[in-house]
């Protein structure tokens, strides 16, 4: 099971993003035995789900 350890908000706007596209934020995770795991959701995604530091994040 993996868990958000930390959520960075990674786009500083140097580049601009397509017409329609959200920026990407960077997730820290982190498993019951210590491994840890970097992805990518955008802020909508982790709202709709719910998800914030702590959470269980959702096999996919």
């Amino acid at each position: 099971m993996w868990k958000i350890k930390h959520i960075f908000d990674g786009d500083f706007g140097c580049e601009e993003l397509m017409p329609g596209k959200e920026p990407k934020l960077s997730i820290t995770l982190i498993s019951d035995d210590g491994k840890v795991k970097y992805v990518q959701a955008t802020n909508s995604w982790l709202t709709e789900k719910g998800l914030d530091v702590g959470s269980i994040w959702p096999e996919v």
